[in-house]
């Protein structure tokens, strides 16, 4: 998932020193890391922690460098192309396929696997790591989207939060007559994502693969299946104006701040954020996880970032013992509870699961049961530039196309991208 922009800054260094004993020898030079700025408010405390335990342990000193989310990109691409990559890097979830087929990531799949981490890690963060069967992303940490509702609205009406996508019908039915001046549940045009779950929900798949190669799946019947419902709750059923065919993410959340939305699939990271922008939400808002055609859980797509270690660091070794360490109990914990994010580990999303706050339960239920990714493929970075996806919804959201017709179109172009 290409993260949120976060307010683009000069990259900036932090050179942690600290004396102490330990196996690696700190005369190979500093272990030099790069991380994406502003995901953590709070990460320059944390990293002088993390770069103390780092001397303590291994002898050798932690270079963290910031880089701004909307350049990294061409920054990772500019620097492996110039041989001037980091010994390890933040990597969003979507990326570390393209760089693992580029060559530029090492394997951590034995490294893993020695570590005892293989069982832990989050499967969907796992195999969005995963190319080819070998592991070159470790999990971090990810959001996952949900129901997110307006607990006094429901309460006020005597709703529960729906278990299918019969209740949900049902339930924004009834907020559509009880709450007229309410969106009851705004269909997003702009944005893959909530769109993806009703696919998976239906049993569908965006592309699937065959021996190495990928193929387009959106227009399968219950690829279509999903579509055709969640577009049917804006065009049949009128629980979405037309204003929110446009809409992204960002307008979504900013209408549901302002009191104009009853209930939506949002990420995991809203809540804290519109409570923190608009404190009168405090104790008004509630989530549950999406609801599967007869019941059960639809898929989410888990988004965020993986660790990975870069295949020109000298410092191999040292790079792992940084990695492991970002991974323990202590550390991975602490950057989830402070980013408001979730730890890449599923014993570390169980406990939080376990503390049964109803504003993040759900959430890490929906990760941890039912989180998935999209096509581990570079070629799918490609069909998310040109939004192939929202195009085939805002199709269909303004009458253009049927389901089916503007899948189809979606499907070839998909392939064009697959090399089909």
């Amino acid at each position: 998932m290409r993260k949120r922009a976060i307010a683009v800054g000069a990259v900036l260094s932090l050179t942690l020193t600290a004396c102490g004993s330990g196996s690696s020898a700190a005369g190979d030079g500093a272990l030099t890391v790069w991380i994406m700025e502003g995901t953590n408010p709070d990460s320059g405390p944390f990293f002088r922690d993390v770069g103390k335990e780092f001397t303590r342990r291994t002898g050798a000193d932690l270079r963290v460098q910031y880089v701004p989310w909307p350049d990294a990109h061409d920054k990772f691409t500019k620097a492996m192309a110039g041989g001037t990559t980091p010994d390890v890097a933040e990597i969003g979830t979507t990326w570390t396929a393209e760089f693992a087929d580029a060559g530029a990531l090492a394997d951590l799949t034995d490294d893993v696997e020695g570590a005892g981490l293989d069982e832990d890690l989050v499967p969907g963060l796992r195999e969005a790591g995963t190319l080819d069967g070998r592991l070159y992303g470790m999990p971090w940490y990810a959001g996952v989207r949900a129901l997110l509702y307006r607990k006094d609205v429901f309460d006020k009406h005597g709703l529960d939060a729906p278990g299918s996508w019969k209740e949900l019908r049902a339930v924004a039915a009834r907020l559509k007559a009880e709450e007229p001046d309410m969106i009851p549940f705004p269909v997003v045009g702009d944005n893959e994502y909530i769109l993806d779950s009703f696919i998976w929900g239906a049993g569908g798949d965006l592309a699937t693969e065959s021996g190495g190669s990928w193929k387009a799946a959106v227009n399968s019947a219950d690829a279509v299946r999903g579509l055709s419902f969640y577009t049917a709750l804006a065009t049949k059923d009128g629980f979405s104006p037309k204003a929110a065919h446009t809409w992204n993410e960002a307008d979504l959340v900013d209408n549901f701040q302002a009191g104009r939305v009853a209930m939506t699939v949002s990420g995991s990271w809203t809540p804290a954020a519109i409570t923190q922008r608009s404190p009168e939400m405090e104790g008004k808002l509630a989530a549950a996880p999406i609801p599967g055609p007869d019941g059960g859980l639809s898929p989410s797509f888990l988004g965020g970032s993986h660790l990975g270690v870069f295949q020109e660091s000298p410092r191999r070794e040292l790079a792992w013992e940084f990695v492991e360490l970002m991974s323990s109990s202590r550390f991975a914990a602490r950057w989830a509870e402070q980013s408001g994010y979730f730890a890449g580990r599923r014993s570390l999303v169980e406990k939080v699961r376990e503390q049964g706050d109803p504003l993040v339960a759900p959430f890490a239920r929906q990760m941890t049961e039912a989180g998935r990714t999209v096509p581990v493929t570079p070629a799918y970075g490609e069909i998310q530039g040109k939004k192939t996806l929202a195009q085939m919804l805002q199709s269909v959201l303004a009458g253009k196309q049927s389901a089916q017709q503007a899948a189809d179109a979606a499907a070839a172009d998909m392939d064009k991208s697959f090399g089909n």
